[in-house]
């Protein structure tokens, strides 16, 4: 068994994580992980010449006793090592709901906000999360798999602002086996052998398979992280240079010189490109598509053209494109949401009409085939209750029959929606924010009829 502590102290020297005079509050969740941190930077500190500013617990009220208990466990752990804990108590579920996104994306926002204003009270000038070799191998795969570039699957940085990551060369079962040792417990989340989260999916199922075809697999999954992030921070640097040279930015917009991205390598023009949307529209949700988009508009011989991405308006101007935030909803027509029961009935008098929900009465045969106006649901492929809005940047859902998910945007564009009326269409979405239905237009194939005796859901838009 390797010695985890000078592993994690030739991580800290190495990378500069921690010296002379920092204060290093540690995230403890009560998993082996944290709580192996915990013990490792204690043994470490007086040799490295740093102090320990106490530990920091978010309880997530997610799974009930067993997150009190979670909670218990830090505390005590810190009463024992003599050091403060700060603990915060978030209904993460109720948050969620509130801003309609995932529990996984909502607790980690919480978290990091909670780390940064503990670091405050506790006067830490670092945050020292159990991130490991596993943990970094899997968000490897998981970003690969979601097809992303060398940003990133450069993974988890050994060090990002006040966060630093000292166990990101050891692997999980090596501080397990440090824990046993040292005769501590620690707590487990069942919650992490859910497969129906992907990254557990990841750790369980196919990272087993890889260690078998390959036994450093992980470790070289961790090291092609390190590398990808080494040849992003070079091509950065360069697409600094490059944008110097070529993008202007004014009151008229962001203007980037076709000249300069027609005689760029792909991999420094797309990361201009993005660079320049971000000073145009720093909310703007760029996918691959979309800079390639772009691109193509420079590249193209034509010396005009317009293209609409999400969040952002491009023209082409002669030898200049002209990069400005999206075009403003209709006037008049700001972001809207207002709930619709079933049975019941939204109204949205500055669009002129009005969405009405029912069910289908018994024995009721709902006709499938009904005008674009109306909207035939499986009851129990929603989740109540209703609510309708308009178009936000980045929705996303497969429309009926299609092959798979696509932007609302571009289902506009294949519709043939003015681009005008398109921040007035409504949109019909469940309580888990997925869209059930493009009002007029086209409703989601999840939500189709396939067992009418099963209850649906009748949604009709009446136009004043």
């Amino acid at each position: 068994m390797r010695d985890l502590a000078r592993v994690v102290a030739g991580t800290i020297a190495l990378h500069g994580l921690a010296g002379a005079d920092d204060r290093v509050a540690v995230a403890v969740s009560g998993g082996p992980d944290s709580v192996a941190l915990v013990w490792l930077l204690r043994e470490l500190a007086p040799d490295l010449h740093f102090s320990l500013a106490g530990l920091i617990h978010v309880n997530h009220l997610l799974r009930g006793v067993e997150s009190d208990a979670d909670e218990a466990f830090v505390r005590a752990l810190a009463a024992r090592l003599n050091l403060p804990c700060e603990v915060a108590r978030v209904d993460v579920a109720a948050r969620a709901r509130a801003a309609r996104r995932s529990i996984e994306a909502t607790s980690r926002d919480v978290r990091y906000a909670v780390f940064e204003d503990a670091a405050a009270r506790l006067g830490a000038t670092r945050v020292a999360t159990g991130h490991t070799e596993d943990d970094q191998a899997e968000t490897v795969l998981l970003r690969l798999l979601r097809g992303a570039g060398a940003r990133g699957v450069g993974g988890i940085r050994m060090q990002r602002g006040l966060y630093i990551r000292p166990l990101l060369e050891c692997r999980r079962a090596e501080l397990r086996r440090h824990l046993q040792a040292l005769g501590e417990s620690f707590r487990e989340d069942a919650s992490n052998f859910d497969r129906a989260i992907p990254r557990n999916r990841i750790r369980h199922d196919l990272l087993p398979v890889i260690e078998d075809l390959a036994p450093a697999g992980v470790r070289a999954l961790a090291r092609f992280a390190e590398l990808s992030a080494d040849d992003e921070a070079y091509l950065e640097e360069e697409a600094i240079k490059l944008a110097g040279s070529s993008v202007l930015s004014d009151a008229a917009g962001v203007q980037v010189k076709v000249g300069g991205l027609a005689g760029a390598p792909p991999a420094l023009a797309r990361r201009v490109v993005r660079r320049a949307a971000e000073l145009a529209a720093p909310h703007a949700s760029l996918a691959r598509r979309h800079l390639e988009a772009i691109r193509r508009l420079a590249a193209a011989d034509k010396q005009d053209g317009h293209l609409d991405v999400p969040g952002l308006s491009v023209d082409r101007r002669g030898d200049a494109l002209v990069l400005s935030a999206g075009r403003p909803p209709a006037a008049g027509i700001g972001e809207f949401e207002v709930p619709l029961p079933v049975p019941g009935e939204a109204a949205m008098p500055g669009l002129g009409a009005t969405l009405v929900a029912r069910r289908a009465s018994n024995g009721e045969v709902p006709d499938l085939d009904r005008a674009r106006d109306v909207a035939v649901v499986q009851a129990a492929s929603v989740t109540l209750p209703l609510a309708v809005r308009n178009r936000r940047p980045g929705d996303r859902f497969r429309p009926l029959g299609a092959p798979g998910r696509r932007k609302v945007q571009d289902v506009f564009v294949d519709r043939k929606v003015p681009r005008s009326e398109r921040d007035r269409v409504p949109i019909v979405i469940d309580a888990a924010g997925r869209i059930v239905w493009v009002a007029g237009v086209v409703m989601a194939d999840e939500c189709r009829v396939t067992a009418p005796n099963s209850g649906v859901v009748i949604l009709e838009l009446r136009r004043q």
